[in-house]
């Protein structure tokens, strides 16, 4: 099986080892259960910090959908009683979402599966890492309407 390399959606291959930095602070970090019945509390918390940002009806119903293939991919990861944590990093009609869980036998990402195949189709750049006893789904998606003109997505770094 080939592991795919992070790309944007036209195909160009981008470098996100710099945004691997565990010291790098969020502007929004949420910490719940790693249980499917907590889903739509960060499908929820992320349409409202995508509407802070002016991402159209459109962009926020693709966001929820790209949040729910992450938990798809995430959760059977997760160890028991493990916590599921989520980094929000807002930028200029950008949002970068980190997904992570503790999963102490370093499970290899499943790039065959439904979950990664939409995510990646819906995200400007995706990746799964698996290391560490950590589960890490980033993505990082941008507004139809705030990426006009917008010069500022330092912020939204993964």
């Amino acid at each position: 099986m080939r592991t795919p390399q992070p790309s944007t959606q036209d195909g160009t291959p981008t470098d996100m080892s710099s945004h691997d930095n565990p010291d790098a602070r969020a502007d929004v970090e949420l910490r719940l259960p790693a249980d499917g019945a907590y889903a739509s509390v960060l499908r929820t918390t992320t349409a409202g910090l995508a509407a802070r940002l002016d991402f159209t009806m459109d962009d926020i119903e693709e966001l929820r959908i790209a949040v729910g293939e992450a938990l798809a991919l995430v959760l059977p990861e997760a160890d028991p009683g493990a916590d599921l944590t989520c980094r929000f990093h807002l930028g200029a009609g950008t949002l970068a979402i980190e997904v992570e869980t503790q999963a102490s036998d370093d499970p290899a990402p499943d790039y065959d599966s439904f979950a990664w195949q939409v995510l990646d189709t819906l995200a400007s750049e995706a990746t799964v890492t698996s290391a560490r006893g950590h589960f890490v789904v980033r993505f990082r998606m941008s507004s139809q309407v705030g990426a006009v003109g917008a010069d500022d997505t330092a912020g939204a770094e993964l």
